[in-house]
Parts: C-alpha cells; sequence; structure tokens
C-alpha cells in the first residue's frame, strides 16, 4: 500500500519505502524540497547508492537554490517593491477548466474524510509541487502530516501536503508595517492605522469598539446608499454586537473609542452597523462569508486607498482563478502583493468563540500577504499585459490566515448576500 504523504508544503505524496536511517536522510532534505527536483527513478537510485548519494545531494541542493534565486514567486513577503511582477509564465486555472474540474469533484467527495484525519485543517484545489492539478490537503504540522492517513491518490487524482498551521481570523492588530530600505514607494508615507481625516479611506484601521482593529475593504453601494464594508468579526463582534451599533475609524486598538458617558469621541465614528452574515460556529457548518456592512456617506468614507495604495478599486469583480497575481491594501501589512495558490478551499477556521467551517474559500500565498489586523481588505487582481483590464477588479475578502497562507472569502458571494456592489471605478 502507499504509505501517507509527509512531505513538508507541497510535495506530492510518493510510494518510496526507505530503512529508518534512509528515511531521516531524505527526510531531511525533503524538507527542503531537494527531492521534488528529483524523479522518482533518481530518488531510488540516489539512496541506493551511497558512495554518489551525498554527489546527487549536492546536485540537487544548487538546482534548488538557482531555482529559488531565478522564481518569479518565492517563499517570501512581498512588499510594495514587489509588485512589479514579471509576466505570468504558468497557466491560470479558473474553476472551468476541465482538470480542476476534475480535482475539485474528488475534493468535494473526500473532505469530510480527510477532514477528520487528526492536524488536517482543510482541502482545496490547487497545484502540486510539479504543476498539476491537484487535491491539497492542509496540515497543522509536519508531525500532524506524518499522523494523518492521507493517500497519495484519491479517484486517480494526485493529492498534496500542504503544512498551514492552524488558521485563524486576523482581527487582532499588531504593529503595522513600516518602509524598509527597499520600499520604492516614494508618493507618500502612511501609517494605515492612524486616524484618518473625513472623508477616510479604505484599507485603513476600522473596527467594532469591542473589538481590537481590522479593515475597510470598500465602499459598496446598494443604489442609495453606500456602506464600509469589512468582516463580521471586524464590524459585529462575532455576531455579539448590535444593529446601528457604532462603527470607529481607527479601530478601538489604535486609539479609536466611545467617551467615558457612552458617546462617542467626536470624529471616530465613520457609521453605525447595518447588516451582517451570523457566523455558524460548528466543524460542520457551510459558512462561505465572513462579512458586515456599516451605514456610512460619502463625506466621512472614500473609495480609494491612502496614497501608497493601488487606488480605486474596480466596479467589476473578477473570479478567483489558480496562479492568478493579487494584491491588498491592509491596516497592518499595507500594500502587499500574492498569488491565489487554491480555490474551492474547505478550512476550519479558530474565533474567540469557537471553530467554523468555511467552504469554496480562497487560498492566497506567500504567507507575508497578510497578518492580524488585515481581516477585511480586499483583494483585487493585479493586470498587466493580455490581462491589464484585470487590473484592480475584486476577487475576495480577506478574513483569515496563519504563518504561510491567506484565506478569502469569494468578493461575489459577499457583494450578492447584501444586494450591493463596488462603489469604484
Amino acid at each position: 500500500m502507499l504509505t501517507p504523504s509527509h512531505h513538508e508544503g507541497e510535495q506530492q505524496a510518493t510510494d518510496l519505502q526507505f530503512e529508518d536511517g534512509r528515511a531521516s536522510e531524505r527526510g531531511t532534505f525533503e524538507k527542503l524540497g531537494f527531492f521534488s527536483l528529483m524523479t522518482s527513478s533518481e530518488r531510488k537510485w540516489a539512496m541506493r547508492n551511497p558512495i554518489t548519494r551525498y554527489a546527487t545531494y549536492s546536485f540537487s541542493l544548487m538546482t534548488f537554490l538557482l531555482t529559488l534565486l531565478f522564481s518569479a514567486g518565492g517563499a517570501m513577503a512581498l512588499g510594495p517593491e514587489n509588485l512589479d511582477l514579471p509576466e505570468q509564465a504558468t497557466v491560470v486555472f479558473d474553476q472551468n477548466h476541465p482538470a480542476i474540474k476534475a480535482v475539485m469533484a474528488v475534493q468535494n467527495r473526500h473532505t469530510e474524510k480527510l477532514m477528520g484525519e487528526p492536524g488536517v485543517v482543510g482541502t482545496a484545489t490547487g497545484l502540486s509541487a510539479h504543476g498539476q492539478p491537484a487535491v491539497l490537503v492542509l496540515v497543522e504540522s509536519f508531525h500532524s502530516a506524518r499522523a494523518a492517513h492521507i493517500p497519495a491518490v484519491l479517484d486517480g487524482q494526485p493529492v498534496a501536503v500542504k503544512i498551514t498551521g492552524k488558521i485563524t481570523a486576523l482581527k487582532k492588530g499588531g504593529i503595522p508595517a513600516t518602509p524598509g530600505e527597499d520600499d520604492t514607494s516614494t508618493v507618500c508615507d502612511v501609517d494605515p492605522a492612524a486616524p484618518f481625516d473625513r472623508a477616510v479611506p479604505i484599507g485603513v484601521s476600522t473596527g467594532h469598539p469591542a473589538i481590537t482593529a481590522g479593515t475597510i475593504g470598500a465602499r459598496v453601494t446598494d443604489g442609495t446608499n453606500v456602506y464600509a464594508l469589512s468582516n463580521n468579526h471586524v464590524y459585529a463582534d462575532e455576531n455579539l454586537a448590535s444593529y446601528n451599533d457604532e462603527i470607529l475609524q481607527p479601530g478601538a486598538f489604535d486609539g479609536g473609542s466611545i467617551g467615558p458617558n457612552g458617546t462617542l469621541i467626536d470624529g471616530d465614528e465613520i457609521g453605525t452597523l447595518h447588516d451582517f452574515e451570523e457566523i455558524v460556529f460548528s466543524a460542520s457548518a457551510g459558512n462561505i462569508i465572513d462579512a458586515a456592512l456599516a451605514e456610512s456617506a460619502q463625506d466621512l468614507l472614500s473609495n480609494n486607498t491612502p496614497c501608497d495604495g493601488y487606488g480605486t478599486p474596480k466596479s467589476s469583480t473578477l473570479a478567483p482563478r489558480v496562479n492568478l497575481k493579487v494584491k491588498k491594501y491592509g491596516r497592518t501589512t499595507g500594500l502587499t502583493s500574492g498569488i491565489i495558490t487554491a480555490i474551492n478551499a474547505t478550512v476550519n477556521v479558530g474565533y474567540d468563540s469557537g471553530t467554523a467551517r468555511f467552504v469554496n474559500q480562497i487560498i492566497i500565498e506567500p504567507g507575508g500577504f497578510s497578518a492580524g489586523g488585515d481581516s477585511g481588505s480586499l483583494v483585487v487582481a493585479v493586470g498587466k499585459g493580455r490581462t491589464k483590464a484585470d487590473e484592480r477588479k475584486p476577487v475576495g475578502l480577506l478574513f483569515a490566515g496563519s504563518t504561510t497562507i491567506t484565506v478569502a472569502n469569494p468578493i461575489d458571494a459577499v457583494l450578492d448576500r447584501f444586494g450591493v456592489t463596488i462603489d469604484g471605478e
């Protein structure tokens, strides 16, 4: 029988068997990704020939390092200086691509069983380390990957294990990022966690008085009124808030507050809680969005990011696609860029109120794409060349993540729930 996949990151499961000593050597190099650069026969040859084994490792190491050096993505936190990404060299897969549809069907059939394995926090449809459409199994750690019974293949489709750590809602504020020496943005110096003159930009600190801080995602409209869009856990305090509660800018963690007599300090309010989608806290739930609206006004809320951001989002949206380049502007990490690495994700997300299962979610990498306090950020497409028309089209609403991934709701599901559109270009 095939052994479970114990690979670091998106390494594809293999049927190679090793003795304890060889498995230890193999595991060390697999954690660094060297074995993903070798074919199955090369791996067997390398492990069975002790004299040449280390020469093979050295060659693989050199190849691996060169691959990292010249790769377009790289496992690094991408800041504003990285937004001018090279032209996409790989295929962008939407959910209607035949291979993606086939994998999604298999993923959906086996998700319940896979999610029952120890340490498994989610499943998704993405790509293996070799670029094949594959079922991704998201696990907390290398140890949990070893403990779980994860097959190499499901119904003829490859399975890849991805170590993500625990996934949690990203409302708790941290120290906002400061421009580094390589930051090429010279337009302005902005702290998105600071108070802003009205009308406040999107992408900055906000929240219900009872929570720490999150991010204003966008200004949306129903054709008559305008609203600030963010997450339920940012504006509705995980279902605990009441309609018409005040919504602050900045959030309470960043100094926004209500006065001693229960009255709002002049200037902190940008609106009142208008509506929210209730989160069902259950590991068997089918939550799709973590979202809420605060009723506002055009003289209180603008529809563009600060001057060091991406500007004004488009009003028309774009469906998520595997390998699509995206960016966001948020309260903690500011302007960052990343790539959608998986769609149709089912994930268990930790909140203060418990664990909630979400389905049909978007997975974005690298880990530095977001941090605590970025919850509510609008994720928009990066368009250039043949895809220039997609630039700044909304794709998702950021709400959760871990040290290695970010999770976002599909924006169309959010807008449809509230009957609104992005108030943008």
